[in-house]
């Protein structure tokens, strides 16, 4: 997670791990990730969960927001963990599972072809969110969680490409500045 603190909070928000629980984690958190929390109040909570499983209107309380921090921080240390081989520890299994007990959000069918989550709530929606990451955790894409390479990034995401060899967040972003910025010392130095 070194260098994260270069990379800004807008790219943070916009990007997509690949697996809704880890999008999760870059909300911000406890530590060295405070510096990168968006969720200070229920509406902040209801407004980021709306965004990371794109259903609207998700709703949520003050009372809320101890149930997403505890499930976040689990998260947090299970996926960066994760890569690092280190397995993830029964207190935070404990706190995932928990959190995936409460009823999910149930989606409803319309005879357009169109769906909708009747009164979704944060409770549920985190309980969806706990679910992605049990499937995660506990299936073969585990040992596909990464951490970015990039030296000023540190953002997490599931390498899903073929040969499991992706070393970067976005090839668009960290993988071409990476290359940029080697190319140029390569170069820079030889004059």
């Amino acid at each position: 997670m070194q260098g994260r603190k270069s990379l800004p909070p807008a790219v943070r928000r916009r990007f997509q791990t690949g697996r809704i629980s880890l999008d999760l984690v870059h909300t911000g958190g406890e530590g060295e990730l405070a510096v990168w929390e968006i969720v200070h109040t229920a509406e902040d909570l209801s407004h980021w969960l709306s965004v990371i499983l794109e259903i609207p209107g998700i709703t949520a309380e003050d009372a809320d927001l101890t149930a997403f921090r505890a499930l976040r921080a689990a998260l947090s240390r299970a996926a960066f963990g994760t890569p690092a081989g280190i397995p993830v520890d029964p207190h935070d299994i404990d706190t995932i599972n928990a959190a995936a007990t409460e009823p999910p959000l149930t989606p409803r069918l319309h005879p357009d072809g169109t769906r909708s989550y009747p009164d979704p709530a944060a409770r549920a929606a985190l309980s969806t969110l706990a679910r992605d990451a049990i499937d995660l955790f506990s299936g073969p894409l585990a040992t596909r969680i990464r951490v970015c390479a990039s030296d000023n990034c540190g953002l997490l995401f599931v390498d899903a490409s073929r040969p499991g060899r992706r070393r970067w967040c976005s090839m668009d972003r960290c993988g071409n500045l990476t290359k940029v910025r080697k190319y140029r010392g390569t170069h820079d130095s030889g004059e």
